[in-house]
């Protein structure tokens, strides 16, 4: 399983995010900065955060808590 965080610089509900990742003790992930990529601007500008499993392409969108992750990711 490969996930990705889209997220922003500078973005409190990111940090969110990452809290709950970690709480939910999710497997590792990679961070992917949009700020500077106009076609990810185009596509999660207004939903970052946002965690994808690059296999399937599923998608959670924020707000998610730890609960709603470990549904996400099968556990």
């Amino acid at each position: 399983m490969r996930l990705m965080l889209f997220q922003r610089d500078d973005c409190r509900l990111c940090d969110l995010a990452i809290d709950v990742l970690a709480q939910a003790r999710a497997p590792e992930f990679s961070s992917v900065f949009i700020d500077d990529d106009a076609a990810l601007e185009a596509r999660y500008g207004e939903r970052v955060p946002v965690l994808r499993e690059d296999e399937s392409g599923r998608e959670l969108n924020w707000p998610f808590d730890a609960d709603a992750l470990r549904e996400f990711l099968g556990n």
